[in-house]
């Protein structure tokens, strides 16, 4: 999605909205409501890019947009992300869901979804499948899959077309970029699909099989909304359902004391950089990390290198960058950040790897 990190943390309020039971019809205006149907998906009004009304009309089954008077540039970010979801987002969890879950250990991850199109608006139909290489139920995750069953306006997905394929028996044309706060893999339909029941299992396999991401990472939701930059009044979910069954052989977390850290700094007036590296003590490869850090206060983020940073002061997780995200058996890897600080500099106290506390060099 296109979303600026300052538009992802705000968004982060959406986990303060509890979700409560819904009744036929229910109206959402609120930025960031959210409501349950059928007792195991959650439908969320999700206005993260406009102060402008927005209301959707929650049905047993999905919703429609009965509202919509954002206006977002066509060639920057859309004004919201009305959608359903199952599994966990930004601490809302979908009731009974067993995401997060690795992998590695779905067996089979099912959904059927049915779209409601109108003319003379600007959106696409997005359906997100979101994955991060921790358990994660709040905040940023690291990649993104959307499969954009719609389009209509002159709006494209983030990065580049890298190539076509063919998932589910239908073709797709495939973009891959980052909006800079998570990579994204965008699967594009050659014209419109009003309904269709799919694996979504083979969509995180393909993007597996492009190093996007490994069978040690975890599925944490499954949505399917619109991203409306202009109009989409009557856009409507009119039916959605998602399965992600267990069965697979699950990759074991990083075991205790398998991680070291060293934190190494060039500290100067109100300045510093930070090298960071990541070894890997144990008996197995790591493949997808995720270290978490709290910078001491006073200290904030400026800039950062082979590493994907969420926060800029306070508690921070670095994620890697792809192209180092397997760490094998005795091996390392490092990554860098420049900061600012006041008063006295100090470094972190502790650093957890997949959540997992390591030792420090």
């Amino acid at each position: 999605m296109r979303r600026s990190l300052l538009v992802l943390l705000l968004a982060l309020v959406s986990g303060l909205v509890v979700a409560q039971p819904a009744r036929a019809d229910t109206r959402i205006c609120e930025q960031y409501g959210s409501t349950t149907v059928g007792g195991r998906y959650v439908v969320m009004n999700n206005r993260w890019g406009t102060s402008a009304e927005q209301c959707i009309n929650v049905t047993s089954n999905g919703f429609s947009i009965v509202s919509q008077q954002g206006v977002g540039s066509t060639s920057g970010a859309p004004v919201s992300y009305p959608a359903i979801f199952y599994g966990c987002h930004y601490t809302n969890c979908s009731p009974g869901t067993n995401l997060p879950i690795q992998v590695s250990a779905i067996s089979s991850a099912t959904s059927s979804i049915s779209y409601n199109y109108v003319s003379g608006a600007t959106y696409d139909a997005a359906y997100d499948i979101w994955l991060d290489p921790s358990p994660r139920k709040d905040g940023v995750n690291a990649q993104e899959i959307m499969i954009w069953f719609n389009r209509q306006g002159s709006i494209q997905p983030i990065g580049s077309v890298v190539g076509t394929t063919t998932i589910g028996g239908r073709s797709w044309q495939v973009w891959q970029g980052s909006n800079g706060s998570n990579a994204v893999v965008s699967y594009v339909a050659p014209s419109p699909i009003t309904s269709w029941s799919f694996s979504v299992l083979d969509f995180i396999n393909d993007v597996k099989n492009r190093g996007a991401i490994t069978n040690s990472w975890y599925l944490t939701s499954i949505q399917a909304g619109f991203e409306p930059w202009i109009g989409g009044t009557g856009l409507a979910v009119t039916s959605f359902s998602a399965a992600v069954n267990g069965g697979g052989t699950t990759t074991p977390p990083v075991p205790s004391s398998s991680c070291k850290v060293t934190y190494a700094t060039n500290v100067w007036n109100n300045g510093y950089t930070a090298t960071v590296t990541v070894a890997n003590t144990g008996s197995s490869a790591i493949n997808g990390w995720a270290l978490g850090f709290t910078l001491p206060g006073g200290q904030s983020v400026t800039g950062s290198w082979n590493t994907t940073l969420s926060g800029t002061s306070g508690a921070i997780t670095a994620r890697d960058a792809g192209h180092n995200g397997s760490i094998p058996a005795g091996g390392s890897t490092s990554f860098g950040f420049q900061g600012t600080y006041s008063g006295s500099f100090a470094s972190p106290s502790a650093f957890t790897l997949n959540g997992t506390t390591c030792t420090r060099a």
